[in-house]
């Protein structure tokens, strides 16, 4: 074989090589994005049910006040207060 012809043949190697990795990282890619696309999924569901809990836990705070808890007795004169002031907003909104 000549030189040249040596030359082309490592080319060509080289560059099956290059292309086979080139599809191998492209599986990988889609791969990634696939996971990436479940844990932003399984994400936000946890997000939701975190969000659901804190919300349960205010209205047991509130309840627990209501029925005498002294802990946070001024959380729930303010928490009142604010509901009154919604609901004399609403009223007066349907007045007018």
């Amino acid at each position: 074989m000549s030189k040249i012809e040596l030359i082309v043949n490592s080319l060509e190697q080289k560059v099956q090589r290059v292309l086979h990795e080139l599809t191998e990282l492209k599986k990988e890619n889609m791969f990634l994005k696939d996971e990436l696309l479940k844990t932003n999924a399984l994400n936000a569901k946890h997000l939701e049910a975190l969000q659901q809990k804190e919300d349960d836990f205010k209205t047991l705070k509130f309840a627990n006040s209501i029925l005498g808890s002294d802990e946070s007795k001024r959380e729930t004169k303010l928490k009142i207060n604010t509901l009154i002031k919604e609901i004399d907003d609403c009223i007066s909104k349907l007045s007018d």
